[in-house]
């Protein structure tokens, strides 16, 4: 397990997937992220590379050949390598292997950088194409945070809050897992999201192009929350597993093949086309009080 820290916050990560394993502050002694218990869902806040979501049929083509793929791809179950630690700082790097050009024929270099400063947390995905053709790739965020945060509060005090007015639709998920072709009215010039258990019982709650940058977690019956800003990321998933003690607030660069996608990965929606030595970057961050 690595850490780093400050004066106020303490975060730890763990080298499979280079997944976040705790984020405390120190001042007020509370724990943000889930615990990962596995009766709901084991993980904590995996990595989705190189694909985010599902695929149609957990398959797709390439090059006149097919492939399969899990959902969110292979990243969060490899073991990453520490390449640089400080105090404050932490970058773990995974390249691609003969497992992953199995399954995934693209040469790649992933490097997730953590980085305390204050309060913040700031996460930074750095892809590069090492191979000699173009590739194509999506990458996500999907960190789980404790609801509720405070003793004595309990979930449905908790509400999401989107630093802009929404009037985004939501897209449907089909049983497998996939983008329904049609989606339905959803905000109506909100900028807030109730938390209920309910919420999620249909899985998740996905979005396009929100017109906010940031998405805090707060409750009116306690000072202490999260905000999560996320510029540059065009899709936002939000989830919990059924009956849950937890929220995951999910940037995207990339999204679920849609139920009617060719499995053509060139064609895939939200997919990135990387050209041979180019470099791709994002960060997002959370501020925790």
């Amino acid at each position: 397990m690595t850490t780093i820290e400050n004066e106020i916050l303490r975060v730890q990560i763990s080298p499979k997937g280079a997944e976040l394993q705790a984020i405390q502050r120190k001042d007020n002694h509370l724990e943000y992220l889930w615990s990962g218990d596995a009766a709901f869902w084991g993980k904590k806040s995996p990595v989705l590379f190189p694909i985010v979501g599902g695929l149609k049929n957990n398959r797709y083509r390439f090059d006149g050949k097919t492939y399969e793929l899990g959902r969110h791809g292979f990243a969060r179950d490899k073991t990453f390598e520490l390449t640089e630690q400080t105090p404050h700082s932490a970058t773990f790097v995974l390249t691609d292997d003969a497992d992953s050009l199995a399954r995934y024929p693209f040469p790649f270099s992933l490097s997730i950088r953590y980085t305390v400063n204050d309060a913040t947390l700031t996460v930074r995905y750095t892809v590069q194409n090492t191979g000699d053709q173009p590739m194509y790739f999506s990458i996500g965020a999907h960190p789980a945070f404790r609801v509720p945060l405070a003793e004595g509060t309990h979930y449905d005090d908790y509400t999401l809050h989107f630093n802009a007015p929404e009037n985004a639709a939501l897209w449907p998920l089909s049983p497998e897992g996939q983008i329904l072709d049609e989606p339905v009215a959803y905000f109506d010039n909100a900028q807030e999201l109730p938390l209920t258990k309910e919420l999620f019982l249909k899985d998740a709650l996905v979005f396009k192009h929100l017109a906010s940058n940031a998405i805090s977690l707060r409750s009116d019956k306690t000072p202490h929350g999260l905000e999560l800003r996320y510029p540059g990321f065009p899709y936002m998933g939000i989830w919990a597993a059924p009956n849950a003690d937890f929220v995951c607030i999910e940037p995207w660069c990339g999204i679920a093949d849609h139920v009617s996608a060719s499995g053509d990965i060139t064609e895939k929606e939200g997919i990135i086309e990387l050209a041979p030595e180019a470099i791709f970057q994002r960060e997002w961050s959370a501020v925790f009080f």
